[in-house]
């Protein structure tokens, strides 16, 4: 008998979108907002991360406390995840958090934004010698676009990024703004 792959790769598709929904029932009834669930190896064992978010006060311990129980509650009942022992992880995404999906990126149009791209901003017309050769910036999010991508004021520069184009991105804490309550 072949045993299925349980690694944290492996733990996409079907199961993750089960665990999603899941999530999402938790959430809600909880008062919540589900922001990302992923799934990582940490020293050996098999992680899986549940961000939540409130957008009015922000997320407290005990939001995580009450998602875990009900979320854990479920995924026992429902045997979700296959392959054995894992690790519950319910918490906030934090100041800087990961941006991956379109809405993440929507919510925080105005705010400071880091990028990770797979080419140099060179591509989208940055001509200057300073940038020109960087894939790794700063710049604040002009507006996300379903369709084509994401539009960030470099410095003083305006520059369209594809979707296609982007690795990695996460959202700056600008502690200037956040004391003066600028969203």
């Amino acid at each position: 008998m072949q045993r299925a792959d349980s690694s944290p790769q492996s733990l996409r598709g079907a199961v993750l979108e089960k665990v999603e929904s899941l999530a999402r029932e938790v959430v809600q009834r909880e008062g919540v907002e589900l922001y990302d669930v992923e799934w990582a190896q940490q020293a050996g064992h098999r992680v899986l991360r549940v961000y939540i978010d409130k957008p009015a006060g922000g997320v407290s311990i005990d939001d995580c406390a009450n998602v875990s129980r009900g979320l854990n509650l479920l995924l026992d009942v429902e045997d979700v995840v296959p392959g054995g022992s894992y690790h519950l992880e319910v918490s906030s995404p934090g100041l800087e958090r990961v941006l991956r999906k379109p809405e993440h990126f929507q919510k925080v149009e105005g705010r400071k934004v880091w990028l990770k791209l797979n080419q140099s901003l060179q591509n989208f017309g940055v001509a200057e010698q300073a940038l020109k050769l960087a894939k790794q910036f700063q710049g604040t999010l002009l507006h996300a676009s379903l369709e084509t991508g994401l539009r960030i004021q470099i410095e003083d520069k305006t520059v369209e990024i594809p979707w296609t184009t982007l690795e990695k991105a996460k959202l700056v804490f600008d502690d200037a703004k956040e004391k003066r309550g600028m969203r």
